[in-house]
């Protein structure tokens, strides 16, 4: 009962299930917002880029993650990422792919380079 105004409320409790994210190897971590923030900024790393992009990113990947939980892939994340960096800054997806896509020299830069084009 509310003391200012002597009505009912009533409260709901949700069991809120924490969000894993399973890697490449089969294990699982807690999915950190934080983390995924910070390879986003090192990918733009200096890069002149508009106020809110990162956080727009950011908001896209929890979305896309609570939409598959209690589990995301780890891949899952990347693709969004890449997705949204290919349309925000080509350098800063070069550098991301680089590292998500496991890149083993110049070709491989090359190689993405020209499917930027297409």
């Amino acid at each position: 009962m509310c003391p200012a105004c002597d009505q009912r409320f009533t409260t709901y409790e949700r069991a809120q299930l924490p969000l894993l994210v399973r890697k490449r190897d089969g294990d699982t971590d807690p999915f950190v917002a934080e983390k995924v923030r910070s390879g986003i900024e090192r990918a733009l790393g200096g890069r002149e880029i508009a106020a809110g992009v990162i956080d727009g990113i950011l908001e896209r990947v929890e979305a896309a993650a609570h939409d598959a939980a209690p589990e995301v892939a780890s891949e899952e994340i990347g693709r969004i990422v890449l997705d949204e960096l290919k349309r925000a800054d080509e350098v800063a997806y070069l550098r991301f792919a680089s590292v998500y896509k496991d890149f083993q020299g110049a070709q491989d830069f090359e190689k993405e380079m020209a499917a930027l084009d297409e």
